[in-house]
């Protein structure tokens, strides 16, 4: 005997598979996306402060552009969510 919540497993598994689909397929005009405003965060004000900053302890050393970024953006968003 099926459980109440079978159809929705099915369902659901469905749904992920074609957001995954339809993920994959936006892939290239999401990565130039994350590129031009990668490059644009890099040239920020706020940015080059954050660099600065890090940069004295050397705990940017070695460490790429794109990475750089997403731990800019992680770290400014959890000061935002204070």
């Amino acid at each position: 005997m099926a459980g109440p919540h079978s159809s929705s497993m099915s369902d659901n598994t469905a749904s992920v598979g074609a957001l995954s689909k339809q993920l994959l397929s936006q892939l290239p005009e999401d990565s130039a996306i994350w590129n031009s405003l990668k490059q644009a965060i890099a040239t920020s004000s706020g940015f080059r402060r954050w660099q600065l900053e890090r940069n004295v302890d050397g705990s940017l050393s070695g460490m790429s552009l794109d990475h750089s970024v997403r731990y800019y953006l992680r770290e400014t968003l959890e000061t935002l969510a204070y």
